[in-house]
């Protein structure tokens, strides 16, 4: 029977990077699930849950839809009593080579579409995540080898966020999850690839009337990646399913400057040995018995809504994985263009996520 060498180093480092690998206080499949696709929240610290002011809500809180109907009148027409404000429209893209401390020739790419849809009061969007795992050669049991072939996770999904009272967004995100790990064995008819569907549901609140803190604070929940474990072949494993709460506000602001503060903390709901692991729902409440959570604070500064300097940093007891490392970024808006970059400094030596560069791209269209 074939075996495939390379995979489980793969999928190993690949766990490792996202701090999820230790059984006694949770692991999970598809961790490419918890990577964050944009290079703005990526170079604030990873946080997000609070902001979800564009469309990579669909990651951070798909609440934060409900709160994107209409764009504000461009530059030139802010100050003309006439303008029309335009229906929200946008599209992002974003790409990582990942783990680059480790040559692994894995690729991270992430594709989404929003509109505002005025019949059910509510933007829709779609989105696309691929993780590219590389080339591989496969190997009998003599060792010889034999073809070579590529591995890929991806998702898609479909989400859609309203107001439901005044101040309060809610958010839902459905979610297919595909996990080619290997091809189909010729003598067992079996294939390394996984399926499952999930679901994200979210809420945001953002006050516009609370004395001093007056159009200036939102704050966030989103419990995402609920759904059935994964199976390759005989062996469950369960999703990345989390928890993050979330906190933004506006500490500064005037004509030409925005000063913003974030902090996002986040517990990965799933509860596992090395025989099983709890099935959904019941990881919702025994996941808890895990020691610790993750704790993210993030910094964002635009001069004349322009140019924008971020940075952050993220910390992880060492408990559920120890991941600790600051963040940098930086910012350039230009028409209907968004252009973000996003660079992980890692604290300790030899980090797997150490040197990782983030790009994204939004577009507002008219």
């Amino acid at each position: 029977m074939k075996k495939y060498i390379k995979i489980t180093v793969l999928v190993f480092i690949a766990m490792v990077s996202v701090g999820k690998l230790s059984y006694a206080q949770g692991g999970s499949a598809v961790p490419f699930l918890l990577i964050s696709p944009d290079a703005r929240a990526s170079g604030m610290g990873e946080v997000g849950t609070a902001i979800a002011d564009d469309i990579n809500a669909v990651y951070w809180n798909p609440a934060g839809l409900g709160f994107l109907d209409y764009f504000e009148p461009s530059y030139e027409d802010q100050f003309n009593p006439d303008a029309e404000l335009r229906p929200y429209r946008q599209f992002a893209l974003s790409y990582s080579p990942w783990l680059p401390q480790f040559n692994a020739d894995l690729n991270y790419g992430n594709i989404t579409y929003g509109q505002f849809i005025e019949a059910i009061d509510g933007v829709v969007a779609v989105n696309f995540i691929l993780m590219d795992l590389g080339e591989f050669i496969s190997t009998d049991e003599q060792g010889n080898q034999g073809g070579s072939f590529r591995s890929n996770e991806f998702a898609a999904s479909l989400s859609y966020g309203t107001i439901i009272a005044p101040n309060l967004g809610a958010g839902l995100q459905l979610r297919y999850i595909q996990s080619n790990l290997t091809p189909t064995d010729q003598l067992t008819n079996k294939a390394g690839t996984g399926r499952s569907v999930s679901f994200d549901i979210g809420l945001l609140w953002k006050p516009i009337d609370l004395w001093l803190l007056e159009d200036k604070l939102s704050i966030g929940f989103n419990l995402k990646n609920i759904g059935p474990k994964i199976t390759y072949i005989s062996e469950a494993d369960p999703l990345p399913t989390s928890l993050n709460l979330g906190f933004a506000i506006t500490a500064y602001e005037d004509e030409f400057n925005d000063f913003l503060i974030a902090f996002d903390v986040g517990k990965l709901l799933v509860k596992r040995d090395e025989l099983s692991s709890d099935p959904i729902p019941l990881s919702l409440i025994s996941a808890w018995e895990n020691p610790g959570v993750e704790l993210a604070m993030g910094v964002e500064y635009w001069y004349q809504k322009v140019v924008a300097f971020r940075g952050g940093f993220f910390y992880e007891p060492s408990s559920i994985g120890g991941r600790q490392f600051g963040n940098i970024g930086m910012g350039i808006r230009y028409d209907i263009f968004k252009l973000d970059f996003g660079y992980l400094l890692a604290i300790e030596a030899n980090h797997p996520l150490a040197n990782t560069m983030r790009f994204s791209m939004l577009i507002d269209f008219e």
